[in-house]
This record gives structure tokens, C-alpha cells and sequence, in this order.
């Protein structure tokens, strides 16, 4: 199969940070807790004319510079960040390619909220080695939905960790480093209505109504119902996107040097390493951001190549989840030679 390569990574974080005890301030939480058990510090909050097309494009400009490469190059740019865009109806991936300079590529949106991360890096491998003629691929992902939150609605609580931010990636094609390797999803629908902004769309078109109501913010239907149905899956859906993403790759859980997810409270965070059988020190913990949709797992890969975290050789495992319901894993070999 042909090698496929994630030769750069950038990331870009908003300029406002708003503390855990802000956070507290509106939501009645108090600091402690969100520290403590939210593990978060705190989170970045994109201004009110940042949207995800300006992180992302910030995270592509950045990446272009720090690799000196010509957009040009690219044959492809893939947006795979929030739903929640600039506009409704409507797809970031042409106006981010646009604005970079990369007048060559064709755009492709992917639409997997917070599980974006792994399942870019299948599609893109996929694309790659399923079409010699494409040679780079750049995607970004970025995230806003931080302004979707309604920190007096407690029903949404276990959202409160979303901030903003953005990640770029260059794959390459006949690439000499960095090979991505196998990758694995499972979805299951049946909590497809659990967690989603319940006016906007067809079945309920914005109104006077559905503004006075607030229901413009993200909701869960039954917080209960839905702990009560996730708890007893998500740890072994965990398990089984990882151990097939590894078997793919020719490895296993016990050959992974660094888990890259996506943030979480920290119990759930520390239960979800010891199903893969690994320490807190093997993985990247995002308390400074929070949760940025699909962004977490390669943002994360970014800061730990950047902090000297991960050395030639080293296996990577990439792994989230995304309402709706779809867990992730890809692999990638860091370093590694085509």
C-alpha cells in the first residue's frame, strides 16, 4: 500500500481565556470541581468575529509558513472541525482553500464533531492511496462551540468543558515519516437524538419561539437515560476501536508509546487509559483547552511533538468519540520511514 505521511502539524488557540473560576461564576460549578473533576484549568473563547473558518485558516497559514510550503501544492483541502460554521447551509472548506492560496485544490467537508480527528486521518489516507495522482492533502478542523453553551441549563453540564481552537495537518502521499497506519470506527445510532442544538434545522425552523425558548444552545433530551445507556459501551467501544486501529497497523495496546484523545472529565480520562492499559504519563492531557470538537487529537499530537514528547519511532494511538454515536482510533508510526 502506499505510504502515506502526516508531514506537519499547527495548531492556533483565540487570544481570550476564560478561567475555571469564570466558568464556576456562570454555571454555579464551583472552581474546584471543574479543576478537579472536569479537569479544566480553563479554555481559550474565539471572539465574536472568529469564526471556525478564521481559526482554521490561522492553524493552515501556520502550518504553510513553519514547513515552507507552497499551497500550490495542495490538491485537496478537507474540513473536518464543528458543525456550528460561519453560516448555515453552508461549507468552510472552499473559503478556508481559497483564502490560503490554494487555488489548485478541490474542497471536501466531513461532518463528525468531536470524533473528527481519527476518522480524517482514514479518509484521507484512503483518498491518498487510492488515487496516485493526488499527492497532498491538507485538512483543518476548528471549533467555536463554546457559544453554544447555556451555562444555566444543567442538563448540558458535561459540556461546559468546550472551548475554541483550530489544528491544521498535511498528508503526503509516497511520504518518508510519520506513516498513518490502520484506523477503526463503530457507530451506534441509537444515541443519535441524545445530545444536538434542538432548533435550526427542518424539524424545528428558527422562530420567535424556539429564540425566546433558548433552544439555539446545545441540550441533552435526558442526561439520565443517556449516562445510563453510554456508561456500560463506552469503555469497551474504547477498547475495540483501538485494539482493531492497532491490529491494522500490525501492533497492539501494549506497542502504543502516546495516547492522543480527546478531553474529558479526568475520571473518565483515567478509566479510559487503564482500558488500554496505559499510565497518564502515556498520554496528552488537554486541561488548558478543554474540548474542541474534532480538534483534541491532533491538536494534542501537535503540542507533544512540540514539547519533545515523541521521538522517532514512537507508536501514536489517536482515539475519541463523537455524539451521534461514533467512537475512533487511528495509528501513526512518528518517524517512521515509507
Amino acid at each position: 500500500m502506499r505510504p502515506v505521511g502526516l508531514t506537519a502539524l499547527a495548531s492556533h488557540l483565540p487570544g481570550r481565556w476564560m478561567a475555571a473560576a469564570e466558568i464556576g461564576e456562570l454555571s454555579g460549578i464551583p472552581e474546584e470541581v471543574l479543576v478537579d473533576r472536569f479537569g479544566l484549568a480553563g479554555k481559550h473563547i474565539a471572539g465574536p468575529d472568529e469564526h471556525v473558518s478564521d481559526m482554521a485558516v490561522s492553524a493552515a497559514e501556520k502550518l504553510l509558513s513553519e514547513s515552507d510550503v507552497d499551497p500550490d501544492s495542495i490538491d485537496a483541502v478537507v474540513y473536518f472541525g464543528s458543525s456550528w460554521k460561519d453560516h448555515a447551509v453552508w461549507q468552510a472548506a472552499p473559503w478556508i482553500a481559497h483564502r490560503i492560496g490554494a487555488s489548485r485544490a478541490f474542497a471536501l467537508e466531513l461532518d463528525y464533531v468531536s470524533c473528527g480527528s481519527p476518522v480524517v486521518m482514514r479518509v484521507v489516507r484512503d483518498m491518498l492511496c487510492a488515487e496516485p495522482d493526488l499527492k497532498r492533502v491538507l485538512a483543518v478542523a476548528a471549533s467555536r462551540e463554546s457559544h453554544l453553551l447555556d451555562y444555566s441549563n444543567e442538563r448540558s453540564r458535561f459540556m461546559f468543558n468546550f472551548g475554541d481552537g483550530s489544528v491544521a495537518a498535511l498528508f503526503d502521499g509516497d511520504a518518508g515519516r510519520n506513516l498513518v497506519l490502520g484506523a477503526h470506527m463503530i457507530s451506534d445510532g441509537s444515541f443519535s437524538l441524545d445530545v444536538k442544538v434542538p432548533a435550526g434545522g427542518s424539524v424545528d425552523p428558527p422562530s420567535h419561539e424556539s429564540v425566546d425558548g433558548r433552544r439555539h444552545f446545545l441540550d441533552v433530551t435526558d442526561p439520565v437515560s443517556m449516562k445510563d445507556r453510554l456508561d456500560p459501551v463506552t469503555l469497551p467501544r474504547f477498547e475495540q476501536v483501538a485494539s482493531a486501529a492497532l491490529m491494522k497497523s500490525g501492533a497492539s495496546l501494549a506497542d502504543v508509546d502516546l495516547v492522543c484523545g480527546i478531553h474529558m472529565k479526568r475520571s473518565a480520562h483515567r478509566a479510559m487509559l487503564s482500558a488500554l492499559g496505559k499510565s497518564e504519563a502515556e498520554a496528552v492531557y488537554l486541561e488548558d483547552t478543554g474540548h474542541m470538537s474534532g480538534v483534541d487529537p491532533l491538536f494534542a499530537l501537535d503540542r507533544a511533538a512540540r514539547e519533545g514528547r515523541v521521538e522517532d519511532g514512537d507508536l501514536v494511538l489517536l482515539i475519541a468519540a463523537g455524539t451521534g454515536y461514533t467512537w475512533a482510533a487511528a495509528c501513526v508510526r512518528w518517524g517512521a520511514s515509507g
